[in-house]
């Protein structure tokens, strides 16, 4: 199924979530290899003051990047929300996301993510703010509300297509859920069911089967993949075919999965640095080895290593000791 945002047509309707500390720009780029249909940058504060670290640096790095490229922002002041969208645009977004999901607090005790939901003339204010500053389309990332005696997603949905919203995505759990329990997307079909821009279910989907339903339950234009894809960057691939087939896809054969590791690590090492790349592989390390239990030997090791050369080298030692136990 074909979606606009914009003027751009994505090549599928299967998104990668932004989330912070995860989808750096190697990962970006690698998920839309796997065929994510958009995949938006980590979170960027609204506040130009804080650009100036290599955080942010990396933040708004988008070398190499496939369009459309998207940039999270998240802030509370209408202003400085439309200034950040602005910049980023002049530096080359072509898509601009408000983040109002974020339940973290300390994000959330600075007004900002999901703490807006509190707030919806403020949510008014940003959203009308931000569409107009830019010529890009601005998407919404939110939640079903602020908690369960307060869901207010429907309205906030409203507020954002009067506001000129391009499109929503919507995480079927209320800022208090924060991602305990089950993610409910009754909300988000009720949304769907509300208004014309493209809307996107975000929340458990883990599987092809599940995003399948999920679209069926919701009658969504697309789904949101944020913590299936860690470690798991070919789930796009895999939900696509599903989508498109009906059929299952093959597991990926070891040597693949090698490959893409393999690619992964070194694309980090060159991104961040050696020092840095070696610490932020350790996570994705955990990550796909949480895909393959009883190998935490290995992960144990791998997370301990201090440079780039050794980590590479012991990891593929590992596989290709597989590999060969396989054939």
């Amino acid at each position: 199924m074909s979606v606009k945002i914009g003027p751009y047509t994505l090549p599928s309707n299967v998104l990668l979530a932004p989330m912070a500390g995860v989808t750096d720009r190697p990962f970006r780029i690698l998920c839309r290899r796997f065929g994510a249909g958009l995949a938006a940058s980590e979170m960027l504060s609204a506040d130009v003051r804080l650009w100036d670290s290599p955080k942010s640096r990396r933040r708004m790095d988008h070398t190499g990047e496939p369009s459309p490229r998207v940039v999270q922002i998240a802030g509370f002041d209408p202003d400085m929300m439309a200034d950040a969208a602005r910049r980023n645009v002049d530096a080359g977004a072509q898509i601009i996301d408000i983040n109002m999901g974020c339940p973290a607090k300390k994000v959330c005790n600075r007004s900002a993510g999901s703490a807006l939901l509190q707030d919806e003339e403020l949510v008014a204010r940003i959203l009308h703010s931000v569409a107009r500053a830019v010529a890009a389309p601005v998407t919404l990332k939110t939640r079903t509300g602020w908690d369960l005696e307060h869901k207010n997603g429907l309205r906030i949905a409203r507020i954002a297509e009067d506001s000129g919203i391009a499109a929503l995505a919507i995480h079927g759990r209320t800022r208090s859920d924060m991602y305990q329990g089950d993610a409910e997307h009754e909300t988000v079909a009720a949304i769907k069911a509300t208004v014309k821009i493209p809307v996107f279910a975000n929340g458990d989907i883990g599987s092809a089967q599940q995003a399948r339903k999920i679209l069926q339950l919701t009658g969504c234009d697309g789904v949101m993949i944020g913590r299936a894809a860690q470690g798991r960057p070919w789930i796009f691939d895999e939900v696509n075919f599903f989508l498109s087939t009906g059929e299952i896809r093959a597991a990926l054969a070891l040597e693949k999965v090698r490959d893409i590791m393999r690619a992964h690590l070194e694309d980090l090492y060159a991104f961040y640095g050696e020092q840095t790349g070696v610490r932020v592989a350790r996570k994705h390390l955990s990550w796909y080895f949480k895909q393959h239990p009883g190998q935490e030997d290995l992960r144990n090791r791998l997370v301990l290593i201090e440079t780039p050369e050794e980590q590479l080298s012991t990891l593929l030692q590992h596989y290709d000791t597989g590999v060969d136990r396989a054939a």
